[in-house]
């Protein structure tokens, strides 16, 4: 997921749970040092399927395993507070739209339908 927009989809398909670890990377309560590169403060965000969360967590990567995340800078985005209630607003809206009382009511409110279009440039191409 990168937007709230992704997890009410998510939770309109009928997931239980989500996996926000890219959108919760890089905040004030993140572990890790904070760098500053050409003004611009960053932190390391790795997954815990990278081979650096694996040999940090679990003494390397298993015979049987192969590592699948990656390692990245991401720039710091302050506290995850505000993320939070990016997401939490995302999802209440979403619940307005569809009518949907709670989460788990959200499958029973809508109907995915398959779309040709992939942008909307009613109001100008990439919303310029």
């Amino acid at each position: 997921c990168v937007c709230a927009g992704d997890i009410a989809k998510a939770f309109v398909g009928g997931a239980d749970f989500v996996m926000l670890g890219g959108m919760l990377a890089g905040h004030t309560e993140c572990e890790g040092q904070e760098e500053e590169i050409e003004g611009k403060t960053y932190k390391t965000f790795y997954g815990m399927s990278s081979a650096e969360a694996m040999n940090k967590h679990h003494g390397g990567v298993a015979r049987y395993r192969s590592a699948e995340g990656k390692t990245v800078r991401v720039e710091h985005r302050g506290l995850v507070k505000h993320t939070l209630e990016g997401i939490l607003g995302g999802l209440r809206s979403a619940c307005t739209y569809i009518g949907a009382r709670r989460l788990k009511d959200m499958p029973k409110c809508t109907t995915f339908i398959k779309v040709t279009q992939q942008s909307n440039e009613i109001f100008g191409k990439n919303g310029v």
